[in-house]
């Protein structure tokens, strides 16, 4: 059976399922275990993504306290850039310990030269077996080959080296000390858990990444890092006006919807696939800090406007601290707010600033 949904019941879908709609969660950890995952990315221009994506569902029950605790306790543990409930490590055990892994050839080349680099290895798992959590920069570069980039990373040994022994699940990020990471053995940081092989962990990664999007393609350009399809998980889609078939939960048919107006991070799972963000919201958006000041059309790190199940604008704002001040330079309006969508937006950057213990100033 192919499901024929239209652009509404998507947006709901997507919506309800990243648990945005009006019936807030209370509980952070059920919250992460929903979701599978949150970026780490530390640009505070607002807040850091962690704490605006746990607060956009969470509201005023979010405590970054709370998730502190999560973490000192690895309920949640950061792998590969991103949060995750601790007990989903079991899914990629059998992917570390298979890596480079025979079907992804371009890891061919960073096995090589981490190979060329042994002693390299060696010494920072001693220092770590020894220490305990330790930054990068207090390890030794010890590596004979050179790490080469056109980019950012030319050189930079030990971060690579770091990356790589992450992988294979022999490190772990065991805590952060502002921006920086501290690393420890794996061992101490991960919970213990069974392997999942393989054939049974990337199903269940699929069916997990589509309980939290509600809606996605079944195969599609696989970005950095976490997939944005599901392969055949859920049941076959088609909606109406949108090109090709997706797959969608389930559990999300026919459900009853009720919104609410939510302020979401640029990095928000709902937005950061851009090409899904156009083909179910229609919703013209691009984060906007890397372009020239006199190229951006909504602000440096414009907030998304989620207004029911539909996007209504941009938040331009920037978090003051020194000053006190979420202070608020533009609210782009993409529609014309009604008087009703007014005072839920003004709500809720009420709320966001209560939350980082600012004032709202207003250009």
């Amino acid at each position: 059976m192919v499901h024929r949904l239209t652009r509404r019941d998507a947006r709901r879908i997507a919506v309800r399922a990243q648990l945005l709609d009006a019936s807030r969660p209370t509980d952070l950890l059920s919250v992460i275990r929903h979701l599978c995952l949150i970026q780490v990315d530390l640009t505070a221009a607002v807040a850091p993504n962690v704490d605006l994506v746990c607060w956009s569902r969470l509201g005023a029950a979010y405590e970054p306290a709370e998730l502190d605790d999560l973490l000192d306790s690895g309920r949640v543990v950061e792998y590969a850039g991103l949060l995750r409930p601790g007990e989903d490590i079991a899914l990629f055990r059998a992917q570390m310990t298979a890596w480079p892994g025979e079907e992804v050839t371009w890891r061919t080349g960073l096995a090589r030269w981490l190979t060329a680099n042994q002693a390299c290895h060696d010494d920072i798992l001693a220092i770590l077996r020894s220490d305990g959590p330790t930054v990068a920069r207090d390890l030794p570069d010890t590596c004979v080959v050179p790490w080469r980039s056109s980019g950012w990373n030319n050189n930079r040994n030990v971060p690579r080296m770091l990356d790589l022994m992450e992988a294979r699940g022999e490190i772990a990020v065991a805590s952060r000390e502002g921006r920086e990471r501290l690393w420890d053995l794996a061992e101490r940081v991960y919970p213990t858990t069974d392997v999942v092989d393989a054939e049974s962990a990337d199903p269940e990664r699929d069916r997990r990444r589509l309980t939290s999007l509600g809606i996605a393609r079944a195969s599609m350009t696989k970005p950095p890092g976490e997939p944005w399809d599901v392969g055949d998980a859920g049941e076959e889609a088609v909606m109406e006006g949108v090109r090709g078939t997706w797959r969608v939960d389930p559990a999300q048919l026919g459900l009853p919807f009720r919104g609410r107006a939510a302020l979401l991070s640029p990095l928000d799972r709902l937005v950061v696939d851009r090409k899904r963000l156009t083909e179910i919201f229609q919703f013209d958006y691009q984060l906007e800090m890397y372009k020239p000041v006199a190229k951006r059309r909504w602000g440096y790190f414009a907030l998304p406007i989620l207004y029911g199940d539909s996007f209504v604008g941009k938040l331009d704002a920037a978090s003051d601290l020194d000053a006190g001040l979420l202070r608020v330079n533009a609210v782009h309006e993409d529609v014309d707010f009604t008087a009703a969508m007014t005072r839920s937006v003004d709500r809720e950057i009420e709320s966001l600033a209560q939350f980082l213990g600012l004032r709202v100033s207003r250009s």
